[in-house]
C-alpha cells in the first residue's frame, strides 16, 4: 500500500459495483479488508442482484442476467477471484464455465406470435433501416448525442422482428438514447447473425443473487471487510479547493444525523443510481402499487444531486430520473408447485428449461417476453418446485387478455396473459392453482437508457479527483455500453487501478466491427 497502511476505504451502495470494488481493493491493491467499509441504506446486500423468498410464499428477483463469451472480461476477472461454494478448489470462473458448457443455449421459439413460433432468423428490415444501422454502426458516436431512436428509424422498424429481438434482449424503448443503441450495436456486432438463436448467451447456474453475491459476502466477510446497514448516506463533504477535490467527510442519517470524517488519503467509491430504487413489489391477488403518487420525485436520487452540485463534471442525475413514464418496466416471477407449466412450455418451445434463452410474444401489448432458468433456480429450491422470469416493456398497455395495464394487474392477472400468449388457454386454470405469481414494478428500470450528453454522467475518476471515485450503473466509459453486470465490475476494476495509481491491467473492451469477418456477417444478418 502506497501512503498509508491504514488508509480507510468507504464504499457507497452494496450492490454488485460496490461489492465488486471491495474485492478489487483487496485482491489488487492488497488492503486489509478490515479498513474497507461498506455503507446502505437496505438491511440487505446484492442491490439489484436480489433473489429472495421460499417455495411456500413464492421466490422473486427483480432480473434475470445474460452473458457472452467475450464482452464479459471484467466480470470473469472477478469471478476468477472468489472460491466456490460448493468447493474451495475451485473459482466462480471455473462454476460458470462448467456450467455453460453443460447447459448450451439454442433457442427454438424466440419470437412467438397468435400462439404460433415464428421464424425469428429473418430481419425483416426495409432497404432505408439497414443503411441507417450501417452508418450507426460505422460513423462517430457524437453525431447522435441526445438523439433518440425512433427519431432515426422508419416507422416500419419497430414492427420488424430484428426490433422484437433486440429491444427485448437488451430492454431497449423507440424513446431511448440512439448513442445506447450504438454502443450495444459496436459491442455485440459479432454476435449478429445468432440474435435469433442465442447461442452466444452464457446464463448461471442459480439466480444472481445465490450464485454471485452469496459467495461474494462470505469472501469478504471472511477477509474482514465492514458492512454497515441501514445507512442512508446523505451527502459528501468536499475540501474548499477548485482545482482538486477531495473528499473531507461522508453525512448519513440514521436516528440521529452522523458524520464519518475521511482523511486525504482515505478513499470513497460512490455507486451514484440504481435500476431497482423505489421498486414496488405486488402479489398474487394484489398489482404492485407505489406508496405515493409516480409523480412525486424520490428521495433516492437525493445523494448524486447533493455531490453533483459541487462540481459541473459530476454528471446530472435529473436526465436519468425525471421520466418515469420512460424508464419504468415491470418484471415477474413465478413459481409452481408442480411441472406442468414447465412441461408445457417445454413441449411448446423444443426448448428444455434454461436452454431457450427468451421467449418474446411480438404481438404482446405490454412487449412481454418470459424465461425457464435451468432448475433449481435457487439453491434452498426443493425438488419439485419450479421457477420461471418474465418481464413487459410496456407496463402502461391494457392487456391483449387482461384488458387492463400490467402496472394495474396482479400477479394471477399476469399470469393468466402468459398462458394467453402461450395457447395454454385449457389448462391456464390448472396451472393457476399450483402457481405463485409476484410482479415487480420498477420505476427506473431503463433510466440508464433515456437520452442524454456525454457529460451527464461522470468519469470514473473525475479530473482533479484525489480520493472519489462513481461507480456502477450511470458512470462514463468510453464505448462501454450500461445496464450490463459487465459495466458494473468494470467501473470498480477502474476506480481502484486509477485512485491506487496501480500497474493492473483492464481486461480488453472488445470491439469487433473492424474485422473482416465480422463486418461480412453482420452485413448478412441484416440482409435476411
Amino acid at each position: 500500500m502506497s501512503k498509508s497502511e491504514n488508509r480507510k476505504a468507504y464504499i457507497i451502495g452494496n450492490g454488485i459495483a460496490g461489492l465488486s470494488a471491495a474485492v478489487f481493493l483487496i485482491k489488487d491493491a492488497g488492503m486489509k479488508g478490515e479498513n474497507i467499509t461498506i455503507l446502505d441504506k437496505n438491511s440487505e446486500s446484492g442491490g439489484s442482484f436480489d433473489g429472495k423468498g421460499s417455495a411456500r410464499s413464492g421466490y422473486l428477483c427483480s432480473g434475470y442476467r445474460m452473458f457472452e463469451r467475450s464482452i464479459y472480461s471484467s466480470t470473469y476477472d472477478l469471478l476468477s477471484n472468489i472460491p466456490s461454494l460448493t468447493n474451495p478448489r475451485r473459482t466462480l470462473k471455473d462454476d460458470f464455465l462448467k456450467f455453460n458448457q453443460k447447459v448450451k443455449i439454442y433457442a427454438k421459439a424466440r419470437l412467438v406470435k397468435n400462439g404460433e413460433i415464428i421464424n425469428a432468423r429473418f430481419m425483416e428490415l426495409n432497404w432505408r433501416d439497414r443503411f441507417h444501422l450501417v452508418k450507426l454502426l460505422y460513423l462517430p458516436e457524437k453525431l447522435f448525442e441526445s438523439s433518440q431512436i425512433r427519431n432515426y428509424f422508419t416507422p416500419d422498424f419497430f414492427e420488424t422482428n430484428f426490433w422484437a429481438e433486440w429491444s427485448t434482449t437488451f430492454a431497449f424503448e423507440p424513446w431511448h438514447s440512439l448513442v445506447e443503441m450504438r454502443r450495444y450495436l459496436n459491442r455485440f456486432v459479432h454476435d449478429a447473425s445468432r440474435y435469433n438463436i442465442m447461442d452466444c448467451v452464457l446464463s448461471a447456474p442459480y439466480c444472481e443473487h445465490d450464485f454471485f453475491i452469496s459467495p461474494l459476502l462470505k469472501w469478504l466477510e471472511k477477509n474482514g471487510v465492514n458492512f454497515k446497514y441501514n445507512r442512508t448516506v446523505t451527502d459528501i463533504e468536499f475540501a474548499p479547493n477548485k482545482n482538486k477535490k477531495v473528499v473531507t467527510a461522508i453525512s448519513l442519517q440514521n436516528s440521529k444525523n452522523s458524520k464519518i470524517n475521511v482523511n486525504k488519503n482515505d478513499l470513497v467509491f460512490l455507486t451514484n443510481g440504481s435500476i431497482t430504487t423505489d421498486m414496488r413489489i405486488g402479489s398474487m391477488k394484489k398489482p404492485p402499487r407505489p406508496p405515493q403518487p409516480m409523480t412525486k420525485k424520490s428521495k433516492s436520487w437525493d445523494l448524486w444531486k447533493n455531490v453533483a452540485g459541487k462540481f459541473e463534471d459530476f454528471g446530472n442525475p435529473s436526465v436519468f430520473c425525471s421520466s418515469i413514464k420512460k424508464s419504468q418496466g415491470e418484471s415477474f416471477t413465478m413459481t409452481f408447485h408442480d411441472s406442468k407449466f414447465f412441461k408445457l412450455v417445454e413441449k411448446f418451445s423444443g426448448n428444455k428449461a434454461g436452454t431457450g434463452g427468451l421467449i418474446t410474444f411480438k404481438d404482446s401489448n405490454w412487449l412481454m417476453t418470459i424465461a425457464l432458468p435451468h432448475q433449481p433456480y435457487f439453491m434452498d429450491q426443493p425438488k419439485n418446485t419450479f421457477v420461471c422470469w418474465g418481464y413487459g416493456l410496456m407496463p402502461d398497455k391494457p392487456g391483449n387478455y387482461i384488458k387492463k395495464k400490467m402496472s394495474d394487474c396482479s400477479g394471477k392477472e399476469i399470469l393468466a396473459e402468459v398462458c394467453f400468449h402461450m395457447g395454454f388457454d385449457k389448462e391456464a386454470s390448472s396451472i393457476t392453482k399450483s402457481a405463485i405469481c409476484i410482479p415487480a414494478m420498477m420505476p427506473y428500470m431503463t433510466s440508464q437508457f433515456l437520452p442524454r450528453k456525454k457529460a451527464d454522467r461522470p468519469e470514473v475518476v473525475p479530473k482533479g479527483s484525489k480520493n472519489l471515485a462513481f461507480i456502477g450503473q450511470y458512470v462514463e466509459i468510453p464505448n462501454e455500453i450500461v445496464f450490463t453486470v459487465e459495466c458494473s465490475v468494470r467501473s470498480a476494476k477502474i476506480a481502484v487501478k486509477k485512485l491506487l495509481k496501480l500497474n493492473t491491467k483492464i481486461p480488453p473492451l472488445h470491439q469487433k466491427k473492424y474485422k473482416m469477418k465480422c463486418f461480412k456477417n453482420s452485413i448478412k444478418t441484416i440482409l435476411r
